[in-house]
Formats: structure tokens, sequence, C-alpha cells
């Protein structure tokens, strides 16, 4: 379940300068977490806290990729830690990503060298019967998050998984279905292939933010939960695989098409982040 939690927030990070780097940082274990499992990414001002995030998470995040474009040892998607953190003055909360680079190259000795590589993808597109879906509406008065302030956190229990990514923008999944609430489909794109075998690229050209619910079958639901714990790293028994045998391949095909949206299996040159060596542990903060 911890893994399932942590993977959902490398679809929201904040989006150049030579090797940009924090004025201080502090990087610590995160406390194990059983039941309940909590992850966040506050950026508020100067002042940047990270949550229960692998080092796994902290690559994707520096380097702008998702997990599985990360080629590196097992460890690396199981060493958690928290890292507080302050911007410099005169420095962008954009820069964010490039200061965890300067981050792990100092403190993990982190090297690695960038590849391409093809990968069986699940292209999202607009049906060629036509977009069957609304942009989301803007509710007049409504609270936003400021522009200045990124609040991403998400939890998960046996009872399902939510995460809210900020400015009324929300994901969940339990009971069988999932709830998208005032989200970009480049976004949906990067949530979902936290939850399927393989990458799902966004290829529907759409700007705006759209609401949508997808309803599973029991067999797709607890197949999509067991895949985003593998695509974290997490080891799971013999069987809880077996789990995997029942489910269809593609569970999403048919809840997208009543929205207008193709799903296909095609085939795409995504850019990968090869993890050359790295320290299990921190230099002192």
């Amino acid at each position: 379940m911890r893994g399932i939690v942590c993977s959902l927030l490398l679809s929201v990070v904040v989006a150049g300068q030579a090797r940009p780097e924090f004025e201080v940082a502090s990087i610590r274990p995160s406390s194990e977490q059983t039941t309940q499992v909590n992850v966040g990414l506050h950026i508020s001002g100067s002042q940047v806290r990270i949550a229960y995030m692998s080092l796994k998470d902290y690559i994707g995040i520096a380097y702008r990729v998702r997990t599985g474009q990360i080629a590196g040892p097992d460890w690396i998607a199981q060493e958690r830690f928290d890292i507080a953190a302050k911007i410099p003055d005169g420095a962008l909360s954009d820069q964010v990503p490039e200061m965890l680079q300067t981050l792990l190259a100092d403190r993990f000795q982190l090297k690695i060298h960038r590849d391409s590589k093809e990968f069986p993808v699940y292209a999202l597109a607009v049906a060629k019967s036509g977009l069957k879906l609304q942009e989301s509406a803007t509710s007049a008065g409504a609270a936003t998050d400021s522009p200045a302030i990124v609040n991403v956190t998400a939890s998960g229990s046996g009872a399902g998984i939510a995460a809210d990514l900020g400015g009324g923008s929300f994901f969940s999944l339990a009971n069988n279905r999932i709830e998208i609430k005032k989200m970009t489909m480049t976004a949906l794109a990067n949530i979902l292939t936290r939850f399927l075998d393989r990458a799902v690229v966004d290829m529907t050209g759409l700007t705006g933010t759209y609401d949508l619910t997808l309803d599973l079958t029991p067999e797709d639901y607890v197949a999509m939960l067991i895949r985003s714990a593998l695509n974290a790293g997490v080891v799971l028994p013999p069987q809880a695989l077996r789990a995997l045998d029942g489910a269809s391949g593609d569970p999403l095909s048919s809840p997208l098409q009543k929205f207008g949206l193709a799903f296909e299996s095609r085939k795409a040159s995504l850019d990968v982040i090869v993890v050359d060596s790295m320290q299990k542990t921190p230099t002192e903060n």
C-alpha cells in the first residue's frame, strides 16, 4: 500500500540555471508507516518539505521521469527519506528538481547517465467517434491554492487510496472505482501509469482539466493495486501475484470509451535514467 501511495505523487511535481542547490537541506530516514500511509510534498515560499519518499521517487522528481523509466538496484525503491530544505533567495520554486539533482549527487553520491529505450505503452487519445467529455466546471469564489504554494498529499489504507494534488485536483481509487476531479490528461496519464503494466502516454492534445468516474471489475481493481505495488518496487508474496491471473491485460479501454477516449497499445521511445552508483545513506546533515 505504501508503494502505491508514494508513486502517486510523482504524477504532480514542480516543473533551469547551472547546478542550482538548496541553501540548506536536512535528510532523515522516514519513520515506518504500516496500516495508514501518508506522503506529502509541500513548497511554500522558500520552504520545501517532502515526506516518506523513496530514493527512486526523488530521482524521478529530480529528473522529471516516471519511476518505470529509472534503471537501478532494487533497494532505491525501498530506502525512504524525509527532506526539509530552503530555497535560496532569488531562486524559483520551479528549480526544485534541479536542486534535488544537486542534493542527490552531493549527499548520496548519485551518478547517472541518460539513455532512451523503446517501451510498450498505452496511448491515451481522443476516439475517432469524438470526445464526450466536458471540461471541469470552475466554481465561482472557490478557494484555490496560491500559485506560490505547492501542496500535494496522498494517503492510503486497506479502504483505498486518495491523493489531493492541489487546486481542486483530486484522484482516488476505492470500492472498484476511480474518481478523478479537475485533472489534465497529462496528469491522468502519469497517475494511471502507476497502476498498469506499462506507461500511459497522453496523445489527446487536450489542455483543459476534466472530471471522470471509471468503474472497474473487482478483479481489475485488485490487479491495479498489485501492479502499482510492483511498479514501486514492493516485494509481494506469490498468492498476491496469482490475483493478476484473473484480470484483463487492459482494464481501462472499456471505462474510457464512454468519454470518447481511446486506450491503445503502442510502442514509444522514452527517456531513461540509469543509476550507475549511489550510496544507501546520505552524508551527515
